[in-house]
């Protein structure tokens, strides 16, 4: 595997890093085990939450370096870029401030004694992380890990190298040891080669459905604790009584943010029949509007896809869709010229038959299916391999609540765009994967919870 830097929306080659050798990753290895071992991890949570600290620091003075180095490496607009440098900031000092009473000990009510549960690190874990988010994958994972005393060994998607060698300098430089967050150059062998190792407790996969059955397996093969965020084919519900204006700017939005490629975007339009003609058709004037261009420029509405290879992979999708008898609206076909990109489209008419229906199409690509009533409704969005997240657009907040209940997913937003916050769980169900990041929940993934208990009648009697 090659760990290479392009830039999708002109081609250029700007950086390759080689792959680890063995014996290399097997020293990451030796020394994050090291740290496990140390004062670092098992020794006070407040030296490591300032780290935390001095980190989101470092990364606001650092902001726009790493944003460019983003949109040079994956092709995202610039103001996404920027969005996602200021979220990783506020990751970083949200378990800084708030680490200490989510793993402070929980008294539990029993009539064995005094109990409680404690909070301790684990120990090393591997984390395989994607590249449409470089810098926000990684913290969503490396501020848990760090605040719990976990040290981790981390494999980017290879084509992020340079975002994902920066997050673990600024690491380094707030203060953590050598071996707390190490970046592995790896290939799937070498990775497999770590869940076997003793000194690996558990892993953690954001990617691909293929990616997460094989890495589950090996980890349970194993009996290492692992956490997945895989696929998604979220459903944006709008039902006949909805704003449609807000309900088309914002399903556009999730639609085409990071050009299509994120996991939680709006991506299945469930739309109830009686304003279906209407959503289309303003969903399909929104997407006419939009201004696709170079990612660097702050008038572009759309960049490019990561690469050439995926550019290429969803007009395959759509060719095949259409050929199964999907009705092309809006777009259709990667745009002339150079770079990686790809026109917004909607596609229509797609039934149960065509491979499109149970698909994720990771780029900008709405399919829109048309619904009689809200059990039809429910029934179409768990039709679905995927339970990731999803919307509901109604001004009837009691009926939208009651439709979000019934939607087997793991996250529902209603009338808004489905995102994250480091305050809010995050995560999915069915082949969308198991487990949650981020939040309290998310801390504990892959922490010790152990019970103490002081048997009753067993207390020292002078």
């Amino acid at each position: 595997m090659a760990y290479k830097s392009t830039n999708p929306a002109t081609g250029e080659t700007v950086a390759e890093f080689g792959d680890h050798s063995d014996a290399e990753i097997l020293d990451a290895l030796t020394e994050s085990h090291a740290v496990y071992r140390s004062a670092w991890s098992q020794g006070p949570i407040g030296t490591r939450l300032d780290v935390l600290s001095r980190l989101a620091d470092l990364i606001d003075a650092r902001s726009e370096e790493l944003a460019r180095v983003a949109v040079q490496e994956m092709g995202k607009r610039i103001s996404e870029a920027r969005w996602e440098v200021t979220e990783i900031a506020k990751i970083a000092r949200h378990f800084a401030h708030n680490a200490t009473e989510m793993l402070a000990p929980t008294k539990l009510e029993t009539d064995q004694g005094d109990a409680w549960i404690e909070f301790h690190p684990i120990g090393v874990v591997v984390a395989i992380e994607p590249w449409n988010f470089p810098f926000y994958q990684l913290m969503r994972v490396a501020a848990p890990a760090i605040a719990a005393g976990n040290p981790v060994l981390v494999k980017p998607a290879s084509i992020v190298p340079q975002c994902a060698k920066l997050i673990e300098k600024l690491i380094i430089e707030a203060g953590a040891p050598t071996g707390a967050w190490r970046t592995v150059f790896a290939n799937s062998e070498q990775v497999a080669t770590l869940l076997k190792d003793d000194r690996v407790q558990g892993v953690t996969l954001t990617g691909s459905e293929r990616a997460g059955s094989i890495v589950a397996a090996e980890a349970a093969r194993n009996l290492k604790k692992s956490v997945l965020e895989l696929g998604g084919s979220d459903v944006f519900a709008v039902l006949d009584d909805a704003d449609l204006e807000r309900a088309v700017e914002v399903g556009a939005a999730s639609r085409l943010l990071v050009a299509g490629q994120v996991c939680i975007a709006a991506k299945r339009f469930l739309v109830h029949e009686k304003i279906a003609d209407v959503f289309i058709d303003k969903l399909a004037q929104k997407f006419s509007s939009i201004r696709v261009g170079d990612p660097m420029d702050e008038n572009a509405d759309l960049g490019p896809l990561s690469s050439v290879a995926a550019r290429d992979s969803l007009a395959a999708q759509v060719r095949e869709a259409v050929a199964a008898g999907a009705t092309i609206r809006r777009g259709g076909n990667p745009i002339q010229g150079g770079g990686a990109y790809f026109e917004p489209t909607i596609l229509t008419n797609i039934t149960r038959d065509n491979p499109a229906y149970f698909q994720e199409f990771f780029g900008p690509v709405a399919q829109v299916y048309i619904v009689p009533n809200d059990d039809a409704l429910v029934e179409l969005a768990n039709d679905s391999p995927y339970g990731l997240g999803g919307s509901v657009f109604s001004t009837d907040i009691s009926r939208a609540k009651a439709i979000a209940s019934r939607i087997e997913t793991g996250m529902v937003w209603i009338n808004g765009m489905t995102s994250s916050a480091p305050e809010l769980p995050f995560g999915g169900v069915k082949r969308s994967g198991y487990g949650r990041e981020m939040a309290e929940i998310g801390i504990k993934e892959f922490v010790n919870q152990k019970l103490v208990v002081v048997a009753a009648g067993g207390e020292n009697r002078d």
